[in-house]
């Protein structure tokens, strides 16, 4: 990736961000152009500190907009004409797709939409694109699979990122782009969402308020640590599938997805007890804070799934990579962050 520019879309995001700063520490002559619409999703100071690590980098162009405006997204392909793209602008949430499915059909079916047709319009070497574990619904098969058929989604939010796989599909057969989509499994770590458990949890706790645990502590997650998440990606982003022929002569489409999960399913209650005790060494909590009277064990929320479990089989055979940081290490550096940041 030398010398070339990269499209990010989403910088302002969680792994987004995290993505763009590693590559702009460690890749001589990279450019990236970044695109960010800065919605109040969750609290927007959290995108203002992560773009301010990125903007002092003489290499990184920002352009604030929306995915959904064709005519921003073609003039962003036109002016910089990247090599490679990867999309990660979207609404996330699984929740949020209940109350506001007008933000998902927006960001990621047309916002999507539009990156493929700048894609073909604009030949690229290679688009990489999130997805995500929730594409995976009802499978009662574990651990996920990328050969695992994925028909059932239980939320709109899943939908949708089914439907980008489809949607670069159709793009990969019909105009030779090589496109590789990354189901992620639940991403955390500093600077993260805050509408994620981990991070709602803390700040919950901090406020005195219960916290409710789904399903009555019968979920598990195949928690990612973002820092693993953006090593995955940065080797995929240099390994596009081959463009190459059938015997029917026309092309087979250069088209792959991959889970980026650890492969190692953590239960709701052991996440929680050591979130407890990673807040309270970084003295965000108290020593005698009461946890067990701020705790609540509720049923499963509509969308959800009980658990999430990343089969990374390809992703070891393909790029020689596994996550590997524990949920313990993770979030120790995310109750670091955190004590800097908020208090």
């Amino acid at each position: 990736m030398k010398n070339k520019t990269i499209f990010i879309t989403g910088v302002a995001g969680f792994i987004g961000s995290n993505l763009a700063e590693r590559l702009l520490k460690e890749i001589e002559g990279i450019k990236i152009v970044g695109l960010d619409n800065m919605n109040d999703y969750y609290d927007v100071r959290l995108k203002e500190y992560r773009l301010e690590k990125l903007s002092s980098s003489k290499t990184f162009s920002f352009v604030k907009g929306n995915l959904a405006d064709k005519e921003l997204i073609n003039s962003i392909f036109e002016k910089y004409t990247p090599q490679v793209v990867v999309n990660l602008g979207a609404q996330a949430g699984v929740r949020y797709s209940i109350t506001n499915p007008d933000a998902y059909i927006e960001g990621n079916l047309i916002g999507f939409y539009n990156i493929l047709e700048g894609c073909r319009h604009y030949p690229v070497e290679h688009l990489v694109y999130a997805s995500s574990s929730s594409v995976y619904g009802s499978n009662k098969k574990v651990p996920y699979s990328t050969d695992d058929k994925v028909d059932n989604p239980v939320s709109l939010y899943a939908a949708t990122k089914k439907s980008n796989e489809l949607m670069a599909h159709a793009y990969s057969k019909l105009y030779n782009i090589p496109s590789t989509g990354l189901r992620f499994f639940t991403v955390y770590g500093p600077a993260g969402r805050p509408d994620m458990a981990y991070f709602g949890f803390t700040n919950k706790l901090l406020n005195g308020e219960t916290i409710k645990i789904f399903n009555y502590g019968n979920c598990k997650r195949d928690f990612t640590y973002v820092e693993d998440i953006v090593e995955g990606v940065v080797r995929i982003m240099q390994g596009a599938p081959e463009k190459k022929n059938g015997e029917d002569g026309l092309p087979i489409p250069p088209y792959a997805v991959y889970n980026i999960g650890n492969n190692h399913p953590e239960n709701l209650l052991d996440f929680v007890q050591i979130l407890q005790e990673e807040l309270i060494r970084a003295r965000v909590l108290p020593e005698d804070y009461d946890f067990e009277s701020h705790k609540e064990l509720v049923p499963m929320q509509p969308g959800d799934v009980p658990v999430t479990y990343a089969d990374t089989q390809a992703l070891e055979r393909d790029y020689g990579f596994k996550p590997s940081t524990t949920l313990r290490e993770g979030l120790r550096k995310f109750a670091e962050w955190y004590k800097e940041f908020y208090m």
